[in-house]
C-alpha cells in the first residue's frame, strides 16, 4: 500500500531571514510536518498512540522561496521497519505566473510510540507493509 500527503504553507514575513527567503528552520519545520501527516496516515488502524521524528537524512535547499510564495510539501513513505517510517518529503516553491520549483528535499525517519503508565513514551511495532 502506497502512502503520501500533501501540505502547504504560505512564506510570510515572520517566516524570512535576514536577507529575506524562507529561514530554513522554518521550511525543515514544514517538512517535519508533512513527514508527519503522512506517519500519522499509515497508524489509522494500529495500536500506537503516536508518532514522533527520529531523525533527519540529507535535507538539502535546491532554491531560495520567497516571502508571498506557496510551499507545497509532498511526503511519500518510501520504507518501514518495525517501528519507524522513512518518508520523503519534497517541497516546491509556486509563485503566480512561474512553473514550480523544488526547493528543498528530505528525508525523515518517524517512530512509532505508545504512552507508558509513568508518561513516558516507547517505540511500538507498527505492522504495517507497503506491499
Amino acid at each position: 500500500m502506497k502512502y503520501s500527503a500533501n501540505y502547504s504553507q504560505l512564506v510570510m514575513p515572520q517566516d524570512t531571514n535576514i536577507i529575506g527567503t524562507l529561514f530554513g528552520g522554518k521550511m525543515i519545520s514544514w517538512m517535519d510536518i508533512a513527514a508527519a501527516k503522512v506517519a500519522h496516515r499509515c497508524l489509522k488502524d494500529v495500536t500506537a498512540d503516536t508518532i514522533v521524528t527520529r531523525a533527519m537524512e540529507s535535507i538539502e535547499f535546491q532554491e531560495a522561496v520567497q516571502m508571498g510564495e506557496w510551499v507545497n510539501l509532498k511526503s511519500n513513505v518510501i520504507a518501514v521497519g518495525k517501528t519507524s517510517f522513512k518518508i520523503k518529503v519534497e517541497a516546491y516553491a509556486e509563485r503566480i505566473g512561474e512553473e514550480k520549483r523544488l526547493a528543498c528535499s528530505g528525508i525523515f525517519i518517524m517512530v512509532s510510540v505508545c504512552k507508558n503508565e509513568d508518561g513516558s513514551f516507547k517505540s511500538v511495532e507498527h505492522g504495517i507493509s507497503l506491499k
